[in-house]
Protein backbone atom coordinates (compact mmCIF):
# COMPACT_ATOMS: atom_id res chain seq x y z
CA UNK A 1 0.00 0.00 0.00
CA UNK A 2 1.09 4.10 -0.06
CA UNK A 3 2.81 4.77 2.86
CA UNK A 4 0.61 6.81 5.56
CA UNK A 5 1.30 9.68 7.70
CA UNK A 6 0.38 7.92 11.06
CA UNK A 7 -0.30 9.87 14.61
CA UNK A 8 1.27 8.32 17.57
CA UNK A 9 -0.86 9.72 20.38
CA UNK A 10 2.00 9.42 23.38
CA UNK A 11 2.84 10.43 26.65
CA UNK A 12 6.05 8.61 27.33
CA UNK A 13 7.70 6.36 24.54
CA UNK A 14 8.06 3.29 26.18
CA UNK A 15 9.44 0.07 24.61
CA UNK A 16 6.47 -0.90 22.84
CA UNK A 17 6.35 2.76 21.32
CA UNK A 18 9.89 2.12 19.97
CA UNK A 19 8.86 -0.74 18.34
CA UNK A 20 5.91 0.45 16.67
CA UNK A 21 7.45 3.32 15.03
CA UNK A 22 10.43 0.84 14.49
CA UNK A 23 7.67 -1.62 12.28
CA UNK A 24 6.15 1.27 10.75
CA UNK A 25 9.19 3.16 9.64
CA UNK A 26 10.25 0.66 7.58
CA UNK A 27 7.21 0.09 5.54
CA UNK A 28 7.63 3.54 4.74
CA UNK A 29 5.53 5.02 6.76
CA UNK A 30 6.23 8.80 8.32
CA UNK A 31 5.48 9.07 11.98
CA UNK A 32 3.90 11.78 13.08
CA UNK A 33 4.60 12.20 17.13
CA UNK A 34 1.40 13.82 19.36
CA UNK A 35 2.60 14.42 22.65
CA UNK A 36 -0.50 14.97 24.92
CA UNK A 37 1.68 16.94 27.61
CA UNK A 38 2.26 18.79 24.84
CA UNK A 39 -0.34 18.87 23.05
CA UNK A 40 -2.93 22.19 22.40
CA UNK A 41 -5.42 21.04 20.58
CA UNK A 42 -7.60 24.00 18.01
CA UNK A 43 -10.78 23.22 16.48
CA UNK A 44 -9.60 25.37 13.33
CA UNK A 45 -6.75 23.05 13.12
CA UNK A 46 -6.54 20.64 10.36
CA UNK A 47 -4.71 17.80 10.89
CA UNK A 48 -1.86 16.34 8.08
CA UNK A 49 -2.23 12.96 9.44
CA UNK A 50 -3.89 10.00 7.97
CA UNK A 51 -4.65 8.09 11.14
CA UNK A 52 -4.27 8.27 15.26
CA UNK A 53 -2.35 5.55 16.96
CA UNK A 54 -3.36 5.88 20.51
CA UNK A 55 -0.43 4.62 22.96
CA UNK A 56 -0.73 7.39 25.81
CA UNK A 57 -0.40 6.06 29.38
CA UNK A 58 -3.10 8.30 30.59
CA UNK A 59 -7.03 7.30 29.68
CA UNK A 60 -7.86 10.78 30.66
CA UNK A 61 -5.61 12.53 28.12
CA UNK A 62 -6.31 9.67 25.45
CA UNK A 63 -10.22 9.65 25.83
CA UNK A 64 -10.65 13.46 25.25
CA UNK A 65 -8.09 13.65 22.15
CA UNK A 66 -9.70 10.87 20.39
CA UNK A 67 -12.76 12.07 20.80
CA UNK A 68 -11.41 15.31 19.17
CA UNK A 69 -9.74 13.96 16.48
CA UNK A 70 -12.46 11.48 15.33
CA UNK A 71 -14.70 14.49 15.76
CA UNK A 72 -11.82 16.02 13.06
CA UNK A 73 -12.35 13.34 10.77
CA UNK A 74 -9.36 11.28 11.71
CA UNK A 75 -9.28 7.82 11.70
CA UNK A 76 -7.61 6.25 15.44
CA UNK A 77 -7.10 3.36 16.89
CA UNK A 78 -8.75 2.61 18.66
CA UNK A 79 -11.62 3.94 18.73
CA UNK A 80 -13.17 6.75 20.97
CA UNK A 81 -16.30 4.53 22.00
CA UNK A 82 -13.95 1.66 22.39
CA UNK A 83 -11.06 3.54 24.76
CA UNK A 84 -14.43 5.25 26.49
CA UNK A 85 -15.90 1.38 28.12
CA UNK A 86 -12.62 -0.39 28.20
CA UNK A 87 -11.11 2.49 30.07
CA UNK A 88 -14.20 1.89 32.91
CA UNK A 89 -14.60 -1.08 34.41
CA UNK A 90 -18.09 -0.28 34.82
CA UNK A 91 -18.63 0.23 31.90
CA UNK A 92 -16.98 -2.76 30.24
CA UNK A 93 -18.89 -4.97 32.56
CA UNK A 94 -22.05 -3.99 31.36
CA UNK A 95 -21.08 -4.33 27.79
CA UNK A 96 -19.82 -7.87 28.30
CA UNK A 97 -22.79 -8.90 30.44
CA UNK A 98 -25.21 -7.31 27.65
CA UNK A 99 -23.46 -9.25 25.03
CA UNK A 100 -23.80 -12.22 26.91
CA UNK A 101 -20.09 -12.71 27.60
CA UNK A 102 -19.20 -14.96 30.33
CA UNK A 103 -17.21 -12.24 33.36
CA UNK A 104 -16.99 -13.13 37.16
CA UNK A 105 -19.75 -11.26 39.04
CA UNK A 106 -19.80 -7.66 39.91
CA UNK A 107 -21.61 -5.44 42.24
CA UNK A 108 -21.38 -1.55 42.54
CA UNK A 109 -21.48 0.47 45.22
CA UNK A 110 -21.28 4.77 46.54
CA UNK A 111 -21.19 4.70 49.69
CA UNK A 112 -18.66 2.32 52.22
CA UNK A 113 -21.83 1.65 54.24
CA UNK A 114 -23.72 -0.18 51.12
CA UNK A 115 -20.26 -1.24 49.65
CA UNK A 116 -20.11 -3.55 53.14
CA UNK A 117 -23.22 -4.50 52.63
CA UNK A 118 -22.80 -5.58 48.79
CA UNK A 119 -19.73 -7.30 49.98
CA UNK A 120 -20.92 -9.57 52.41
CA UNK A 121 -23.69 -10.27 50.16
CA UNK A 122 -21.48 -11.48 47.47
CA UNK A 123 -19.43 -13.18 50.51
CA UNK A 124 -15.82 -13.67 50.77
CA UNK A 125 -13.27 -13.27 49.21
CA UNK A 126 -14.37 -10.39 46.86
CA UNK A 127 -11.71 -7.96 44.64
CA UNK A 128 -12.07 -4.37 45.28
CA UNK A 129 -10.64 -2.80 42.11
CA UNK A 130 -10.78 1.26 41.10
CA UNK A 131 -12.85 2.17 38.27
CA UNK A 132 -10.17 3.04 36.40
CA UNK A 133 -7.06 1.93 35.93
CA UNK A 134 -4.53 -0.61 34.65
CA UNK A 135 -1.35 -2.91 35.73
CA UNK A 136 -2.82 -4.50 38.53
CA UNK A 137 -2.21 -1.50 40.62
CA UNK A 138 -4.75 -0.88 43.78
CA UNK A 139 -6.46 -3.84 43.97
CA UNK A 140 -7.33 -5.79 47.42
CA UNK A 141 -8.32 -9.40 48.14
CA UNK A 142 -11.18 -8.41 51.07
CA UNK A 143 -11.08 -11.98 52.83
CA UNK A 144 -13.11 -10.84 55.80
CA UNK A 145 -15.02 -8.04 57.67
CA UNK A 146 -12.22 -6.68 59.34
CA UNK A 147 -10.48 -6.26 56.25
CA UNK A 148 -13.26 -4.65 53.68
CA UNK A 149 -14.08 -2.04 56.86
CA UNK A 150 -10.39 -0.93 56.58
CA UNK A 151 -9.73 -1.00 52.95
CA UNK A 152 -13.17 0.98 52.21
CA UNK A 153 -12.39 3.66 55.07
CA UNK A 154 -9.70 4.09 53.36
CA UNK A 155 -10.85 4.67 49.59
CA UNK A 156 -13.39 6.58 51.37
CA UNK A 157 -10.98 9.33 52.56
CA UNK A 158 -9.08 9.42 49.52
CA UNK A 159 -9.39 12.99 47.04
CA UNK A 160 -10.32 11.23 43.68
CA UNK A 161 -14.28 10.58 43.29
CA UNK A 162 -13.10 7.70 41.44
CA UNK A 163 -12.57 5.78 44.99
CA UNK A 164 -15.67 6.52 46.29
CA UNK A 165 -17.19 4.08 43.88
CA UNK A 166 -17.10 0.98 44.76
CA UNK A 167 -16.47 -2.11 42.15
CA UNK A 168 -16.53 -5.37 43.71
CA UNK A 169 -15.78 -8.33 41.83
CA UNK A 170 -16.39 -11.89 42.76
CA UNK A 171 -12.85 -13.54 43.76
CA UNK A 172 -12.23 -16.43 41.10
CA UNK A 173 -10.07 -18.99 42.27
CA UNK A 174 -8.35 -20.28 39.67
CA UNK A 175 -4.87 -21.82 39.17
CA UNK A 176 -1.69 -19.56 39.66
CA UNK A 177 -2.12 -17.74 36.44
CA UNK A 178 -4.49 -16.26 34.05
CA UNK A 179 -4.70 -15.71 30.53
CA UNK A 180 -4.16 -12.55 28.63
CA UNK A 181 -4.78 -12.83 24.73
CA UNK A 182 -4.68 -10.47 22.22
CA UNK A 183 -7.31 -9.66 19.52
CA UNK A 184 -6.13 -7.61 16.70
CA UNK A 185 -9.69 -6.61 14.59
CA UNK A 186 -10.77 -10.32 13.72
CA UNK A 187 -8.20 -12.33 14.94
CA UNK A 188 -7.15 -13.37 18.08
CA UNK A 189 -3.30 -13.34 17.36
CA UNK A 190 -1.63 -15.07 20.48
CA UNK A 191 -2.29 -15.35 24.16
CA UNK A 192 0.44 -16.03 27.23
CA UNK A 193 -0.23 -17.24 30.73
CA UNK A 194 0.81 -14.74 33.22
CA UNK A 195 1.75 -17.01 36.19
CA UNK A 196 3.04 -15.74 39.67
CA UNK A 197 2.73 -17.00 43.33
CA UNK A 198 0.71 -13.82 44.42
CA UNK A 199 -2.70 -14.00 43.16
CA UNK A 200 -2.50 -10.88 41.31
CA UNK A 201 -0.56 -12.32 37.60
CA UNK A 202 -0.18 -9.11 36.11
CA UNK A 203 3.14 -9.18 34.63
CA UNK A 204 3.56 -5.35 35.57
CA UNK A 205 3.27 -6.85 39.35
CA UNK A 206 6.20 -9.71 38.53
CA UNK A 207 4.18 -12.89 36.34
CA UNK A 208 5.82 -14.34 34.36
CA UNK A 209 4.69 -14.98 30.24
CA UNK A 210 4.53 -18.36 28.93
CA UNK A 211 2.74 -19.16 26.10
CA UNK A 212 -0.61 -19.79 25.57
CA UNK A 213 -2.48 -22.18 22.81
CA UNK A 214 -5.24 -20.29 21.54
CA UNK A 215 -7.37 -22.53 21.49
CA UNK A 216 -10.97 -22.24 20.07
CA UNK A 217 -12.39 -21.57 23.18
CA UNK A 218 -10.46 -18.86 23.89
CA UNK A 219 -10.55 -17.34 20.58
CA UNK A 220 -14.48 -17.58 20.38
CA UNK A 221 -14.83 -15.84 24.02
CA UNK A 222 -11.99 -12.85 22.97
CA UNK A 223 -14.20 -12.45 19.76
CA UNK A 224 -17.35 -11.63 21.84
CA UNK A 225 -15.71 -9.59 24.15
CA UNK A 226 -14.06 -7.27 21.55
CA UNK A 227 -17.07 -7.27 19.57
CA UNK A 228 -18.82 -6.23 22.71
CA UNK A 229 -16.30 -3.35 23.56
CA UNK A 230 -16.31 -1.96 20.08
CA UNK A 231 -13.16 -4.04 18.81
CA UNK A 232 -9.86 -2.94 17.55
CA UNK A 233 -6.21 -3.62 19.33
CA UNK A 234 -7.12 -5.21 22.27
CA UNK A 235 -5.91 -7.38 25.28
CA UNK A 236 -8.24 -9.44 27.12
CA UNK A 237 -7.68 -11.05 30.44
CA UNK A 238 -9.17 -14.10 31.40
CA UNK A 239 -9.84 -16.22 34.58
CA UNK A 240 -9.69 -19.97 34.32
CA UNK A 241 -12.96 -21.20 37.27
CA UNK A 242 -14.71 -24.22 37.73
CA UNK A 243 -17.33 -23.14 35.48
CA UNK A 244 -14.80 -22.47 32.45
CA UNK A 245 -13.07 -19.14 31.21
CA UNK A 246 -14.52 -15.80 32.02
CA UNK A 247 -13.64 -12.32 30.84
CA UNK A 248 -12.05 -10.55 33.75
CA UNK A 249 -11.46 -6.86 31.48
CA UNK A 250 -10.26 -5.97 28.11
CA UNK A 251 -7.64 -3.55 28.18
CA UNK A 252 -7.32 -0.77 24.72
CA UNK A 253 -3.53 0.52 24.98
CA UNK A 254 -1.79 -3.04 24.50
CA UNK A 255 1.14 -3.82 25.88
CA UNK A 256 3.34 -6.62 24.25
CA UNK A 257 7.12 -6.61 24.84
CA UNK A 258 6.59 -9.63 27.39
CA UNK A 259 4.73 -11.32 25.14
CA UNK A 260 6.62 -11.43 21.53
CA UNK A 261 9.30 -13.69 22.63
CA UNK A 262 7.15 -16.32 24.42
CA UNK A 263 4.62 -16.61 22.03
CA UNK A 264 6.81 -16.00 18.74
CA UNK A 265 3.70 -13.69 17.10
CA UNK A 266 4.88 -10.85 15.47
CA UNK A 267 2.36 -8.81 17.41
CA UNK A 268 3.62 -5.31 16.48
CA UNK A 269 3.60 -6.28 12.71
CA UNK A 270 0.00 -7.56 13.39
CA UNK A 271 -0.99 -3.81 14.68
CA UNK A 272 0.25 -1.75 12.13
CA UNK A 273 -1.34 -4.44 9.56
CA UNK A 274 -4.59 -3.55 11.48
CA UNK A 275 -3.48 0.06 11.14
CA UNK A 276 -2.63 0.18 7.37
CA UNK A 277 -6.45 -1.85 7.09
CA UNK A 278 -8.21 1.07 9.05
CA UNK A 279 -6.55 4.06 7.11
CA UNK A 280 -7.21 2.20 3.44
CA UNK A 281 -10.94 1.87 4.38
CA UNK A 282 -11.19 5.46 5.17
Amino acid sequence: MSSLNLGLLFSRIRVEEKILIKEAESRGHEITRVDSRELVFDFDDDYEIDLLLERDVSHSRALYVLNLFENGNVPTVNSYQTARICGDKIATTKALEDAGVPTPNVKVAFTKESALSAIEEMGYPVVLKPVTGSWGRLLAKINDRDSAEAVLEHKSQLGSYYHKIFYIQEYVDKPDRDIRAFVVGDETVAAIYRESDHWITNTAQGGEATNCPVTNEIDQICQRAADAVGGGVLAVDLLEGENGLTVAEVNYTVEFKNSVEPTGVDIPGKIIDYVEGVAEGN
